[in-house]
């Protein structure tokens, strides 16, 4: 049965599998929350619990957005960029931060 009219909340936690640099779409691996399927309109709050990584609500009609995403952070953050003063996790793990 479809929850309609009250204040229901519940949370979860998502294990999202590991991916490489890049801009993913994740909506098929939270789709699949099984609680997800009792709500027709709602807000869902997303805590990514990694300081490297971060997460960006866009639409994914079109996969050149990604691709245009994908170009422009790493022109604003590039992975081998500046003489990055934080470099204790290696090089790479820098741009993460910045974002």
């Amino acid at each position: 049965m479809a929850v309609s009219g009250a204040t229901v909340w519940f949370q979860t936690v998502l294990h999202i599998r590991a991916r490489p640099r890049g801009v993913h779409v994740i909506t098929e691996e939270i789709e699949k929350i099984p609680e997800l399927k009792k709500y027709k309109v709602g807000l869902a709050h997303l805590l990514l619990q990694h300081t490297s990584a971060s997460i960006c609500i866009n639409e994914c009609w079109d996969p050149s957005v990604r691709d245009d995403m994908e170009m422009m952070l790493n022109r604003l953050v590039p992975e081998h960029g500046p003489p990055y003063k934080h470099t204790l996790e290696g090089p790479d793990d820098m741009p993460g931060y910045m974002l």
